[in-house]
């Protein structure tokens, strides 16, 4: 008789770390014909969750300017997921590579604060 082996595997949905932003970093957003400035709770270089009572459509395109001291860094994105109430998770789609180098530095100056 053989003996069955149980495994456990664990699958994650994000690829990348995404880290809570301590600071104040904000973001510019326009989405169906709304536009907003929201304070971004964390952050991965795949995407983000932005402080917002205004609630768009899953799938619905995002411009988006996030203000941070590396300088301003745009991208297009997309809704994925909505908390009423509480905001929404964004995953970036494009970025063009200056506003990537940028977005890479705020990344790594977060990854910074979170392990003081």
């Amino acid at each position: 008789m053989a003996e069955s082996v149980l495994q456990t595997v664990c699958y994650c949905r994000r690829l990348t770390t995404r880290f809570e932003t301590t600071e104040s970093v904000y973001a510019l957003w326009s989405c169906e014909g709304r536009d907003g400035l929201s304070r971004v709770r964390d952050l991965s270089l795949g995407g983000l969750f932005i402080e917002s009572h205004v609630e768009a459509g899953i799938g619905a395109p995002v411009k988006l300017d996030v203000l941070a001291d590396e300088g301003q860094i745009r991208a297009s994105a997309v809704v994925r997921h909505v908390r009423r109430g509480h905001g929404m998770g964004l995953k970036l789609i494009a970025i063009n590579d200056q506003d990537c180098r940028r977005l890479a530095g705020l990344m790594k100056r977060l990854r910074t604060w979170a392990f003081l």
